[in-house]
Order: structure tokens, then sequence, then C-alpha cells
């Protein structure tokens, strides 16, 4: 016995199974107020090993419905390769204007905020990632490292670049294909 009476191998969990607690030796566990400490209560197993299916329900994450807002159109899959098929198509293309047209490139367009605009250029730029930055606890500094070539990613950017009027708007590959 521990030096408050209690046994000291009792313990609670989150089950279901009846014990009472037998004390041993010649003492009465009463307190002074005069009632007894004898009390059986039960704990749900859940069957053999403990196991037991949570009582909760599972949740679902799921964006609110807006009865207002217009239905999302799926985005087109494996978009990134159809890029990437793109500016290799480009590149070698004998008419480039031909493959815009082929590739349903719009000339003319008009933007999300009304503004009409105009095809001018297409950007096509190559990028390596040769270094990496990772910053220090505290975020005060950072440590910087060469790539190893293995690791070295390359990969081509591709921007429509538009007349809006004003000024030049570059769009994505996907924001074109969206319009």
């Amino acid at each position: 016995m521990n030096w408050r009476g209690a046994h000291p191998s009792h313990h609670h969990h989150g089950h279901d199974h009846q014990h009472d607690h037998h004390h041993h030796g010649d003492h009465d566990h009463h307190h002074a107020h005069g009632h007894s400490h004898d009390h059986g209560h039960s704990h749900d197993h859940g069957g053999p090993g403990h196991n037991g299916a949570p009582r909760r329900s599972a949740v679902q994450w799921q964006t609110p419905h807006d009865p207002n807002a217009r239905p999302v159109t799926p985005a087109e899959p494996d978009l990134d390769k159809v890029e990437a098929a793109f500016i290799e198509g480009f590149m070698n293309a004998p008419d480039p204007v031909s493959f815009l047209r082929l590739g349903r490139i719009p000339f003319d367009l008009t933007a999300a905020d009304g503004v009409e605009l105009r095809l001018l250029r297409v950007e096509i730029e190559a990028l390596a990632d040769v270094g990496s930055l990772t910053p220090h606890l505290g975020g005060g500094s950072f440590r910087y490292d060469p790539l190893p070539s293995s690791l070295v990613s390359q990969r081509r950017r591709l921007r429509f670049i538009y007349f809006d009027g004003e000024g030049l708007r570059p769009l994505t590959f996907t924001e074109v294909r969206a319009v």
C-alpha cells in the first residue's frame, strides 16, 4: 500500500470492465468523515487486445457549398506534361503561328477583369536549380549548399505575353487554357 492507502497497481484506463477495489491487509478503508471508499465502476474493454473501434464518427473535410458560386471546371489532367509537349513542339515548329492555332492559344482574348488582350510574344525560359537554401533555426540566417549534379533540376517556363492597351501581361499556359 502506498501512503494514501490505495493499492499501488490500481490504474484507470478508458476501458469497460468490472473491477472492485479490494484493499489488502487488516485495514478497513474509511475516511475520517465516515464514508467508505468501496466503489465499482466499469470501463469498456473494446474486445480482446483493447482494440475497440473509436466511438466518434469520421470527419469529412470539404468546402461548404456556395449556391452563388459558378461550377468549378475540373483541371486538365497532366497539364504539366501537356505544357512540356507544347514547349517542345513550339520550339521545333516550322510555322509557330500555325502551331499556336493548333494548340488553341488565343491571339485575342478578354481577361477576367474585362480587358481585351492581344498576344504579342511567346517566352520560353530555361531554368536550372543548382543550389539550395535552408533557414537556420530562428530564421535570421540560412545555409547555402550547391547541389550535386544528380539533384540539379532543369525545367522550362512558358509565358504568353499579351498587350492590355497600357502594358504587358504575362499569362501562364494554365491561365491561357482556362480562358
